[in-house]
């Protein structure tokens, strides 16, 4: 089974904590991202994704014209080993009830892996099953 480093995105974005969730908002849907990590100094401090973005932003009755990414931001950081298995990422954003978890090796942040990620290795690894299985077909009997 493949590890996390090898489905993971190994450039996650970051912005800083003082970014309004418009700003954070704008920046996903140009990188085409579902989520950014939240950097304070040299520091990770959190993550914020789309769903943080709808439920502890817009969704409420906060001014959103002053809500910045810290107060809605998930922290601390949902990780995972990078040498893990896909399967336990699975497992642990079930778990936890998740999208995102931050990738580690050594205890530094070396990456992001996402539903989407696990998705896409799950379609390659089915098409590939699929291509490894021949297919039969019943002859046709004639008609006398």
């Amino acid at each position: 089974m493949a590890s996390i480093a090898q489905i993971m995105n190994k450039k996650p974005q970051s912005i800083g904590p003082t970014t309004s969730i418009r700003g954070a908002a704008k920046k996903m849907r140009d990188l085409r991202v579902g989520s950014l990590l939240i950097k304070k100094g040299k520091n990770i401090v959190g993550i914020v994704t789309d769903t943080d973005l709808v439920r502890k932003g817009l969704a409420t009755s906060q001014d959103v014209s002053k809500l910045t990414v810290e107060k809605i931001m998930t922290t601390p950081l949902c990780t995972i080993e990078s040498n893990q298995a896909v399967d336990d990422a699975q497992d642990m954003m079930g778990d936890l009830g998740v999208r995102h978890l931050a990738v580690t090796k050594g205890g530094s942040i070396v990456g992001v892996v996402s539903v989407r990620d696990l998705l896409m290795h799950y379609k390659r690894y089915a098409q590939s099953k699929l291509a490894d299985k021949q297919v039969y077909s019943e002859p046709k009997i004639g008609q006398d």
